[in-house]
C-alpha cells in the first residue's frame, strides 16, 4: 500500500472509478509518433491502473475505450483500433483475469464484428467467477444511445407509465448490476463529459488531471483518489450542523 494512501481511510476510497481515457493521439503526436502508437501505449497503461485499483481496494473500474461517435475517425485508425481490441481481449485481459479481475463489456454489439465479439465474449465468460475487481470496458458505447436503447426496450416490454421509476430505467441500461461511479476521471485536461455514463454519473465526483492517458499511472490515480477523499458528497442535500 502506498504511504501516501495510508492517510486516506478505506471508507473514503471510491468504490467505483470510471475513466475517460483521453489523450492517446496527442501523447503520440507530441513524440513524433503515429496516433496508433498512442493507442497502443494507452492500452498497455490499462494494466497499471487495474493493478493500482486492486492495491487500493477499488472494487469497480470502468474505462471508456471507444465511443459510438469514434466511427467517424479515419479508416486507417479504425483498422488499427480494431486490431488493438482483438489483441487486448485475446492476450492482455486474459492475463489480468488471472489476478481475480472480472471483465465486462458495455456498448452496442452491432458493428464490432464477429471476431472482436468472440474475444470479448470469451474474456467475459472466462472471468465471470472473479470477485476482486469488476473491470468494465465501454466499446462502441454512447450514453445517449444507451438511454435510447433502454427506452425502446421499456416500451417493447409493455411497461406502464405508473411503473416507470429511476430504478427501473437503471435496470434497462447497459450498466445494470453495477453501482454508479463515485469518481469519474477524464485525462488530458479536457473538461467534457463526452457522452459517457450521463445517467449513472449524475452525482459522481469528477476530476480532470492535466496528463495524457498513457502517462496516467498509479501515482496519478493516487492524486485523483486524494482529491475525491477531500470532497464532501451531499447528493443535492445539505449537512445540518
Amino acid at each position: 500500500m502506498s504511504e501516501t494512501l495510508l492517510s486516506v481511510p478505506q471508507e473514503r476510497i471510491p468504490r467505483h472509478v470510471a475513466i475517460i481515457m483521453d489523450g492517446n493521439g496527442r501523447w503520440a503526436e507530441k513524440r513524433g509518433l503515429p496516433r496508433l502508437a498512442g493507442h497502443q501505449q494507452g492500452t498497455k497503461n490499462v494494466r497499471n491502473v487495474i493493478n493500482a485499483c486492486l492495491e487500493f481496494g477499488v472494487k469497480y473500474l470502468t474505462v471508456f475505450a471507444f465511443s459510438t461517435e469514434n466511427w467517424g475517425r479515419p479508416e486507417s485508425e479504425l483498422k488499427g483500433l480494431k486490431q488493438i481490441f482483438m489483441d487486448t481481449f485475446q492476450k492482455e485481459f486474459q492475463e489480468v483475469s488471472k489476478n481475480g479481475v472480472r471483465i465486462l463489456h458495455i456498448g452496442q454489439r452491432e458493428g464490432l464484428g464477429d471476431d472482436i465479439l468472440e474475444q470479448i465474449d470469451y474474456a467475459v465468460d472466462n472471468s465471470k467467477d472473479n470477485t476482486d475487481l469488476v473491470f468494465t470496458v465501454a466499446i462502441n458505447y454512447g450514453s445517449r444511445n444507451e438511454i435510447k436503447h433502454a427506452v425502446k426496450k421499456i416500451i417493447a416490454d409493455g411497461i406502464q407509465e405508473d411503473q416507470i421509476t429511476e430504478e427501473l430505467i437503471g435496470s434497462y441500461l447497459f450498466t445494470n448490476g453495477l453501482p454508479d461511479p463515485d469518481l469519474v476521471v477524464r485525462t488530458s485536461g479536457e473538461m467534457r463529459l463526452s457522452n459517457f455514463l450521463l445517467w449513472q454519473s449524475a452525482y459522481s465526483e469528477w476530476t480532470f488531471p492535466n496528463v495524457y492517458w498513457p502517462d496516467y499511472g498509479r501515482d496519478e490515480l493516487i492524486k485523483s483518489i486524494q482529491e475525491y477523499a477531500g470532497r464532501e458528497r451531499r447528493f443535492g442535500k445539505i449537512n445540518v450542523k
